[in-house]
């Protein structure tokens, strides 16, 4: 039996470019026979609507929001629902998994990290850190981050193939293992990537462990008209 997984979601509720909320999407993957997804809002930093002016244990409960929704619906639904976010640090956009809430709200100073700190408290706090996407054309500078990354995203769903072809190439590289993700805003969307997996995945540290373990298999596929 094999397990599919959306690595890659924006909710609403959190992203400023989510359209759809996170309720939807756990309805919209349950529907099409997911057994999970990481809910991976823009952080702070990011592409966030979260209000900056706030403070940092009202900013935190409002970014969690989209995840928060999700879970519930997928608690109804049968669908596993995990944290994660999108850290921002110019273009380098690191996916992180296996942390929660109680870790954001230990560090109020966050957002004045580089990005060797970051990455290194993640992994000492026993999180792990995916590159999205981390080829653009058009980008003055990319950052690419191969001894501190436990993983590339090397199909996304809203990237073009040569951007894709060139993560991979980076991965393959750099002996980084591979992952897949929709990068998904809105339940209408066509195209989707992400991961199948032959056991079902406790938690986003466990979902790494499956990365590095080549437990997990990429898929990247468009859903028909009216699906």
């Amino acid at each position: 039996m094999e397990y599919l997984y959306e690595t890659h979601v924006h909710t609403s509720e959190s992203s400023r470019c989510g359209v759809s909320s996170g309720a939807e999407f756990a309805r919209h993957f349950a529907s099409l026979g997911y057994r999970g997804m990481f809910v991976t809002d823009h952080f702070l930093n990011g592409n966030t609507v979260v209000p900056a002016e706030l403070p940092w244990a009202e900013r935190i409960a409002w970014f969690c929001r989209g995840y928060e929704a999700a879970a519930r619906e997928g608690q109804r639904v049968g669908l596993d629902v995990f944290f994660g976010w999108e850290f921002h640090c110019g273009w380098p956009h690191l996916l992180t998994y296996g942390l929660d809430q109680a870790w954001l709200l230990a560090h109020p100073d966050l957002l004045e990290w580089d990005i060797v700190r970051y990455c290194d408290q993640v992994h000492a706090d026993g999180g792990a850190i995916v590159q999205a996407h981390p080829f653009q054309d058009g980008m003055a500078v990319i950052q690419l981050m191969p001894a501190r990354t436990d993983a590339i995203e090397v199909a996304n769903a809203c990237r073009p193939e040569i951007t894709n072809r060139r993560a991979r190439e980076f991965a393959v590289s750099y002996n980084l293992p591979q992952t897949a993700g929709s990068d998904i805003h809105d339940i209408s969307q066509k195209r989707l990537c992400g991961v199948t997996c032959s056991r079902r995945l406790a938690d986003g540290r466990d979902y790494v462990r499956a990365l590095k373990a080549g437990e997990t298999t990429i898929f990247d596929v468009i859903r028909p008209a009216g699906k």
